[in-house]
């Protein structure tokens, strides 16, 4: 397993990352991607890949933190190129959903890690809340580059997944999909190519269930994994395999 999403310099991980990583490998996981999201988080991540060799990073700035700072291209393929075991770029993307930052510099701010992410020939880890039309009509403004795309913890309509299969684009799974509620997602994901599926746990947000109520932690995957195996009729041991191969061609085909 690889849980292709997880914020390890947030609390109560950070303090207790021996032990996460441990309850980590315990369960089979071999790869954790922790992710970026202000210049003080890839701080802390340039740290914290250091501490385990399944530890990998990425640098981004989160389009709710992108009026706190003025990122240019070059800074990010600066960063990206920092350390070997930072090998993507985001989050980035679009949130609507809150009035956090303003909709032309998510806007800007997403184009400047598109472009670093082609560059670097790195994937883009992909974040869009309320905002499918403007993410997908960005993305497609560098589809003559082909992009390597993940939509990060995807909980997007039907629809939205049609239009984003066109650009090629890789779906993470999250908690989200093992709750009661999320009968579309379910659905949606239930006819998504297997091929083009992975896994997380986004942690220490989104517990699934059964940890709901929880601070979540990455050896929590193992719930969603489970749930994924079930939406597409197939065994979890199956399931482990495609989403751990579908991450290593994403993010390390380069090393083929």
């Amino acid at each position: 397993m690889i849980d292709s999403h997880c914020h390890l310099d947030h609390e109560p991980l950070l303090s207790n990352i021996s032990d996460v990583v441990k309850r980590s490998k315990d369960i089979g996981i071999k790869k954790l991607l922790t992710i970026c999201t202000t210049l003080e988080s890839f701080d802390k991540i340039l740290k914290i890949v250091s501490q385990d060799n399944i530890i990998y990073g990425t640098f981004g700035i989160h389009p709710h933190e992108v009026n706190k700072y003025d990122i240019s291209k070059d800074l990010i393929i600066k960063n990206i190129n920092q350390n070997k075991k930072i090998i993507g770029v985001g989050e980035s993307g679009l949130d609507f959903y809150y009035n956090h930052s303003e909709k032309k510099k998510q806007i800007d701010s997403f184009k400047k890690h598109i472009e670093a992410s082609i560059e670097s020939n790195v994937p883009i880890i992909v974040h869009s809340r309320n905002a499918e039309e403007q993410t997908f009509d960005v993305l497609n403004l560098y589809k003559n580059h082909n992009p390597k795309i993940l939509m990060h913890c995807f909980t997007g309509s039907y629809s939205f997944y049609i239009e984003l299969e066109k650009l090629n684009a890789f779906f993470s799974a999250s908690g989200i999909i093992t709750f009661n509620n999320s009968i579309d997602l379910q659905s949606t994901f239930s006819k998504i190519p297997l091929n083009k599926i992975l896994i997380e746990t986004d942690s220490p947000f989104l517990a699934p269930i059964p940890m709901r109520g929880k601070k979540n932690e990455p050896s929590f995957i193992k719930y969603t994994l489970k749930k994924l195996a079930e939406l597409k009729n197939i065994n979890s041991k199956e399931m482990e395999k495609i989403t751990t191969d579908n991450f290593n061609n994403l993010f390390f085909s380069n090393e083929n």
